[in-house]
């Protein structure tokens, strides 16, 4: 595995952090929730949970932002190397390993991580360890 140095871009990738980080932080303390994406749609489609108005509130946010994002730079230019049959198969994988893991990156890895929960560093090891095993068995059959 290599990192592309040409490509790195260290401070939108700070500013990025720090966003998501603020925003986590934000929910947590004017609302008392947790920022875990996958809870949130959850509580979208069935419909459990109580407070169904911040949550399509939060999922609109992440859907419009990038048009917000656009008033001040073009988007950045995305080159997906695969077909749309791996797409549905690695979607479907992560679906079906944030219901196992009770929760997904952003739940566990930033918001769990920062209330130092023993069950989110074990979740978070286990995302980084997997993806990184994954990476290291596809890329070279993809030619990488």
């Amino acid at each position: 595995m290599s990192i592309n140095w040409m490509a790195f871009t260290p401070l939108s990738a700070l500013i990025g952090g720090l966003l998501i980080g603020c925003g986590a932080a934000l929910l947590i303390i004017f609302n008392g929730r947790i920022a875990g994406i996958s809870g949130i749609l959850a509580g979208v489609l069935t419909g459990k949970g109580e407070g169904i108005g911040w949550r399509v509130a939060f999922l609109l946010g992440m859907i419009l932002s990038p048009l917000f994002y656009l008033l001040f730079q073009p988007m950045p230019q995305i080159d997906i190397t695969v077909d749309w049959p791996e797409l549905i198969i690695a979607g479907l994988l992560v679906g079906i390993g944030t219901r196992y893991g009770s929760g997904c990156t952003s739940g566990h890895g930033v918001c769990g991580l920062s209330r130092l929960s023993l069950r989110s560093l074990v979740a978070t090891l286990t995302f980084m360890l997997t993806g990184m095993i994954t990476v290291w068995l596809f890329n070279p059959l993809q030619g990488g």
